[in-house]
C-alpha cells in the first residue's frame, strides 16, 4: 500500500501561465466573447478573474495587504458567497478592459505570482487552507496545488470556449491536477459508511488510466496503490472529472457517461465532489 505525498507544482504553473498568454494572444475579437462552461462567464470575463487572482495573492500573500475584511463568515456557504460577490463585483468592474490591457496586465502580474509563489516554503503553515479538501490548517505545497488547480481549470474553460482544450488533457498538466483534487476525497466520503477494508478504486481513463484509492480503516484513507481487489471501481473519463470537480457538469449527467462496478453505494460518492470554492 502507498500512501499519497506532497505535491510539487511549481514549475508547471510558470509554464501554464506561459500557455495561458500565449493561448489569449492568438484568439480574435469574436473568441473573447465566446459563452464558456462557466454560465455567467464568457472568454474575457474568465481572463480577468485569472488576473484577480494574480492581484489578490500578491496583495494580501506578499504585501499583508487584504482589503476588505469580510464580516458574519460564519459557514462554508458564508464564505462560498462572499467570494461569489468579490468575483462579480470584480468581473463587472473590468468590463471596461480591452483584451490588449488585459493580456499586459496578466504578463506582469503573472510573472509575480509565480516568483512570490517560489519562495514560499513548502512544509509552512499557509496563510489559506484548503477548505474544499476539510483542512482548517494546510500546508504551502497543498495551497500551491490548490493554485494550480485554478489556474488550470480556468485556462481548461477558455480552451474548452475555444476549442483548444486537448492540450491540458496530457498527462503532464491534467495529472497534477487530478492528484491535487482527489486529495478531498476523505474529506467527501466522511459521512459514507463503510466497512474494515473497503476498497474504492477511482480510475480516470484518457489516453493512459490513472487511479487513486480510497480504503476503509475507522474513516477513509487515500492511497495511490494497493494490492487487493475493490468493492468498487469507478471510472470516469478525463473529458468529463474536470467538469465535474468544477461543477460544469450534473451529477446525473457525470454518472450517465461513467461506469460504477461492483458496490454502487460506495462508488457514486464521487459525483458529489467539488474541489473549487463553488
Amino acid at each position: 500500500m502507498k500512501k499519497i505525498e506532497a505535491i510539487d507544482v511549481i514549475a508547471l504553473i510558470s509554464d501554464l501561465e506561459k500557455m495561458l498568454i500565449s493561448l489569449l494572444e492568438g484568439l480574435s475579437d469574436t473568441d473573447w466573447t465566446r459563452q464558456t462552461i462557466a454560465p455567467k462567464w464568457n472568454v474575457k470575463d474568465v481572463a480577468v478573474h485569472l488576473l484577480d487572482g494574480n492581484l489578490r495573492t500578491l496583495s494580501m500573500l506578499r504585501d499583508n495587504y487584504f482589503g476588505e475584511n469580510p464580516s458574519n463568515i460564519n459557514t462554508y456557504q458564508d464564505l462560498i458567497d462572499y467570494l461569489n460577490t468579490l468575483n462579480a463585483d470584480w468581473v463587472k468592474a473590468t468590463k471596461r478592459l480591452s483584451p490588449r490591457v488585459i493580456i499586459d496586465l496578466l504578463k506582469s502580474s503573472g510573472k509575480e505570482y509565480c516568483d512570490f509563489l517560489a519562495t514560499l516554503n513548502p512544509d509552512d503553515k499557509a496563510e489559506f487552507s484548503v477548505a474544499w479538501a476539510g483542512e482548517n490548517e494546510s500546508k504551502n505545497w497543498f495551497h500551491i496545488a490548490r493554485e494550480y488547480t485554478e489556474k488550470w481549470h480556468h485556462q481548461q474553460q477558455i480552451r474548452l470556449a475555444v476549442g483548444q482544450e486537448q492540450v491540458l488533457l496530457e498527462e503532464k498538466w491534467y495529472y497534477p491536477y487530478l492528484d491535487t483534487s482527489v486529495r478531498a476525497l476523505p474529506y467527501h466520503y466522511r459521512n459514507v459508511e463503510g466497512k474494515a477494508g473497503d476498497l474504492i478504486k477511482f480510475t480516470f481513463v484518457g489516453e493512459r488510466e490513472k487511479s487513486w484509492f480510497l480504503i476503509y480503516n475507522d474513516g477513509w484513507e487515500l492511497i495511490t496503490s494497493i494490492d487487493q481487489k475493490p468493492s468498487c471501481e469507478v471510472k470516469i473519463r478525463d473529458e468529463y472529472a474536470w467538469k465535474l470537480f468544477t461543477k460544469g457538469i450534473t451529477k446525473d449527467e457525470a454518472i450517465n457517461v461513467s461506469e460504477i462496478i461492483g458496490n454502487i453505494r460506495l462508488g457514486e460518492g464521487i459525483f458529489d465532489l467539488v474541489a473549487v470554492m463553488a
